[in-house]
């Protein structure tokens, strides 16, 4: 039995009760860790609000890793209140609408540039800020794509960034290793959360998967997180630097 009462973490990502990070809260929150949950933005707040109550979180605070200082406040603020945290869950990612159903080679600099900031560079300027209040170690883990690996059709910008940010898990994993900060990607298959729905023929990729996939079913945001509450247990205290599927075999398929 994995239980995870006394620890300590942050999710970025909660949009509504369908998405990955809802799902990896709800998990950790059963199993008895301390949540931080973060919104957008004050529009965002009505619909995270009441999601935070309900899963008893301690922390409910405002965070666009886009602004300059929001990122920086969320854990000065845990440095304020708990001292010291366990893990962080990073699941943000963005990108201008028009450039992801575009081809990548009409992708302009300005729009790429600033899907990378979001999607990516958050993780790595969280992983920085994280490892001041994890003197014990911890873990950060951040969400993937099978377009990170291989060409999906319709990913289109979002595969070289998720590429890049798998890349970043390696090297974190390899810097932070000393401190006993484990860090790991996990690649969901595709999922009916809202963000997916931006995705261009996102119903198709859905079928897809669960035509081809070996166990012809989709992975569902509560199997992502238990796989978190996995890699923040003490249960996988030798693991680090992975990326780990959760989408039903489907990587497995040509």
């Amino acid at each position: 039995m994995i239980d995870l009462t006394g620890k300590r973490g942050v999710i970025f990502g909660i949009a509504n009760n369908k998405s990955i990070a809802y799902g990896c809260a709800e998990v950790l929150s059963g199993l008895g860790a301390e949540l931080c949950i973060t919104y957008l933005n004050d529009k965002a707040r009505p619909y995270v609000a009441p999601l935070a109550d309900q899963l008893g979180a301690t922390l409910v605070l405002p965070c666009d890793v886009a602004t300059e200082g929001e990122l920086e406040q969320i854990f000065e603020r845990l440095k304020q209140e708990w001292g010291q945290i366990d893990f962080v869950i990073h699941s943000i990612a963005w990108s201008p609408l028009d450039e992801l159903h575009g081809k990548l080679v009409d992708s302009s600099s300005e729009g790429f540039c600033k899907a990378m900031d979001i999607s990516c560079h958050s993780f790595i300027r969280m992983a920085r800020h994280a490892r001041e209040l994890m003197p014990q170690g911890g873990s950060l883990l951040t969400m993937s794509y099978h377009g990170a690996e291989r060409v999906v059709d319709h990913y289109n910008l979002m595969g070289p960034i998720k590429a890049a940010l798998e890349s970043s898990v390696r090297y974190l994993a390899a810097e932070l290793g000393p401190e006993q900060i484990r860090v790991h990607s996990l690649s969901p298959g595709p999922m009916p959360t809202r963000a997916a729905g931006g995705i261009d023929s996102f119903d198709e990729l859905m079928g897809d998967a669960i035509e081809r996939s070996p166990l012809h079913r989709l992975g569902s945001p509560s199997d992502v997180g238990k796989l978190a509450a996995f890699l923040i247990s003490e249960h996988s205290s030798a693991l680090t630097g992975n990326r780990i599927y959760v989408d039903a075999g489907h990587h497995l398929m040509a």
